[in-house]
């Protein structure tokens, strides 16, 4: 974490996020608990070998359907040296990646909110893992992360303090920290 000085109360910050229209939706939400009842979705289809695409479109919340004005995809393989042909990132990395962007997606919020101006924000994540339970070698080790590691460099006008504030806000919010930190609920059906 670098140092500047800290933000004066006559200097606008732009961090790029609209936190009056995020704590208007707040105030609504807070006023109406039962909007605040989403359902987030993706459909997955097999390419070839370990190789798939997924594909994010829709999701339902403030009450009712919502759609976005594009399909988004994510492609998922694995490595050469697991026998794939390494056409993107494994989904262990995407959860990594998908951690990444939801803490400095928040760090950019919450330094808004408090005045902060943002110039660079960099995460990096790194999780241990010892595969011999995915490949069935032994079944008392964990298939998931050992230990995931994020590391912050953040270039603000802010105290190493007021840094180490907001990002553990963003950590506190985090949807993605919490899902992978606490236990949830998953139901896998077939047909």
């Amino acid at each position: 974490m670098s140092q500047t000085t800290t933000q004066t109360a006559t200097t606008e910050v732009n961090n790029g996020v609209n936190v009056e229209a995020l704590l208007g939706a707040r105030e609504a939400l807070d006023a109406a608990p039962e909007a605040a009842q989403f359902k987030w979705r993706t459909t997955c289809e097999w390419v070839n070998g370990t190789h798939s695409r997924s594909t994010i479109s829709s999701f339902f919340g403030l009450g009712a359907e919502q759609s976005r004005d594009r399909t988004f995809s994510v492609e998922s393989d694995h490595p050469e040296v697991f026998a794939a042909e390494d056409n993107a990132a494994t989904p262990v990395e995407i959860v990594l990646s998908g951690l990444a962007s939801c803490l400095t997606a928040g760090v950019a919020a919450v330094g808004q909110h408090r005045g902060i101006q943002l110039h660079s924000v960099k995460a990096t994540v790194e999780g241990d893992m010892d595969i011999q339970g995915i490949l069935g070698i032994d079944d008392e080790v964990r298939n998931g992360f050992g230990t995931i590691r994020v590391h912050f460099e953040i270039d603000a006008d802010a105290t190493d303090d007021e840094i180490k504030a907001l990002v553990a806000q963003s950590q506190k919010r985090s949807a993605v920290f919490d899902i992978i930190t606490n236990p949830t609920n998953v139901v896998v059906t077939a047909n």
